[in-house]
């Protein structure tokens, strides 16, 4: 690998590390969307709730005053008794609530595994890049964007699952949730398909070959055919 090369291949891996960093802080937590029940009156307990990939949180929360913010239940900083349980992705034969069997551990299961194959293409990602740097490796720079793409590809397909699953929680008349809105996990999920997008482009374009920058250099270094 060329100095110059290296060079812009340690900057991209920054910007890489950056949008790891941003996905694993979006896949291990459960601020991807707050949700809120109608608030009717006050000086009453509400109960809010946040999710993420994996768990649900209801937070009671004692409302004295309407939210400025407009976002009903809220906001979910407010100390209140909070009660967390992860969903059931993979068990069966339990009871368990009519809001994590018909509106959401379909969708999570998608979700979740989605982003599984995501930190998967990350890994293999990273390993090309490091490898990349030994002596006549450069040529592992290609899989290496087209991994970090496909992370990137994978991790917005699941902030989409995730977006139609709020949407169906909303909607459903078996949920008390009337109001939503995006919270920084999702943020960061959002962050991280940028960022890898990006740097998986740019480890593609920096692999391929050199182009010449006149059209007659090609010409120049070819070498001459001989008469026989």
């Amino acid at each position: 690998m060329f100095e110059e090369q290296a060079t812009k291949v340690k900057i991209i891996s920054v910007v890489i590390l950056v949008g790891m960093s941003s996905m694993l802080a979006a896949v291990v937590t459960d601020h991807w969307a707050v949700l809120s029940p109608r608030v009717d009156k006050f000086n009453a307990t509400c109960e809010a709730a946040h999710f993420g990939l994996w768990r649900l949180c209801k937070k009671s929360i004692f409302i004295v005053e309407e939210d400025p913010q407009g976002k009903g239940c809220g906001p979910i900083t407010l100390p209140g008794a909070k009660n967390c349980s992860y969903f059931k992705h993979f068990t069966s034969g339990e009871e368990a609530e009519v809001f994590e069997v018909k509106t959401q551990k379909e969708y999570n299961i998608s979700a979740a595994a989605i982003a599984i194959f995501s930190l998967f293409f990350m890994i293999l990602g990273t390993l090309c890049v490091i490898f990349s740097f030994g002596k006549g490796r450069d040529y592992l720079l290609r899989p290496a964007g087209m991994f970090f793409a496909f992370a990137g590809l994978c991790i917005i397909i699941s902030v989409e699952v995730m977006r139609q699953s709020v949407k169906r929680m909303i909607d459903s008349d078996e949920t008390i949730w009337i109001e939503y809105y995006y919270s920084w996990s999702f943020t960061c999920a959002c962050a991280s398909f940028t960022l890898l997008i990006l740097s998986g482009v740019a480890l593609l374009l920096i692999s391929m070959p050199h182009m010449p920058r006149n059209p007659w250099e090609t010409c120049m270094d070819a070498e001459p055919d001989t008469l026989d």
